[in-house]
């Protein structure tokens, strides 16, 4: 068997972490908390603006994290694999499942700029309307704006997890000024925090996103860092359609070869598709992620 061949490049500084205070979260008041995750948040914006970071996968890639978090608060088992999967080998217009239902929801959720229209094409079941009026919340922070959105969705329905993540998370990002929906509640928010309400939900979101910020950014360190290595070895690439296959790679969690083929028929055939995944590979800048001889997917 070949084994892997890699490519130099050029050395590049991980993100900063933070800071060890910002995580801090014993017997602390409320207020506290509320500068906490505000730091966090600001940290998070300053250290993802000036990386290499390749924005929309590192939003797909949170999106299949925070799946797999709403699929466990659901009480079901399915892993990142299986929820991938799920979706990913789904032909179009086949029901994904539950589970790739979840991740479909959160994809979409964080594909296109923030707005009530957008996120009812993600969310399906949710109006256009009722999405603006969770726009509406009022609150002193991003994260006390996030938690009141998640009070009023559960209210309306209770098994609305996914639902009232994806619209909190919205709402944070909206607060910040960002253009797109960042998975930061959906990453660490627990079945208890969900069942508090008031202030002690407030506290609850404001550990949430401290956490989620720090497992955001080491998604990102990491994609960063394969990103480098998948534009080292563009240039070696000899498949018509490799460019945009690149571009692929750069912009979702995961891809079969049929899909790049699919996206570029006059340029890739799925036989051409397959052999430039596989030669990816062989040059470490990506992996295989089912382990299968049949129905691969291939990601950074």
């Amino acid at each position: 068997m070949r084994k892997p061949q890699t490519t130099p490049i050029e050395p590049m500084p991980l993100l900063p972490p933070l800071p060890g205070w910002v995580t801090v979260t014993s017997n602390e008041t409320l207020a506290v908390a509320a500068f906490q995750s505000g730091a966090a948040l600001a940290h998070l914006s300053m250290a993802t603006a000036t990386s290499h970071v390749p924005m929309a996968l590192w939003r797909d890639r949170l999106a299949l994290e925070a799946a797999e978090v709403c699929v466990r608060l659901a009480g079901r088992r399915e892993g990142a694999s299986a929820i991938r999967d799920a979706l990913h080998l789904a032909k179009a217009g086949d029901d994904p499942g539950p589970a790739g239902r979840i991740f479909r929801q959160w994809s979409r959720g964080v594909a296109r700029p923030i707005s009530a229209a957008g996120l009812a094409h993600a969310l399906e079941a949710v109006t256009p309307e009722r999405i603006a009026l969770c726009f509406n919340a009022a609150g002193a922070t991003p994260v006390e704006r996030a938690a009141q959105v998640i009070e009023a969705v559960l209210a309306d329905n209770p098994q609305g997890e996914t639902t009232a993540l994806i619209l909190a998370d919205a709402m944070m990002a909206k607060s910040l000024g960002w253009t797109h929906v960042l998975p930061l509640l959906g990453l660490r928010v627990t079945p208890r925090d969900l069942r508090l309400r008031g202030d002690d939900l407030h506290l609850a979101c404001h550990h949430a996103a401290v956490r989620g910020v720090a497992q955001a950014l080491a998604v990102a360190g990491a994609l960063a860092r394969a990103a480098a290595r998948l534009h080292a070895v563009e240039p070696r690439l000899r498949a018509k359609g490799a460019a945009k296959a690149v571009e692929m790679f750069l912009s979702q969690d995961a891809a079969a070869p049929v899909a790049l083929a699919r996206a570029q028929p006059d340029s890739l055939s799925e036989r051409a598709a397959r052999r430039l995944c596989e030669r990816l590979v062989e040059l470490g800048a990506l992996r295989e992620l089912t382990g299968r001889d049949t129905f691969r997917l291939y990601g950074v």
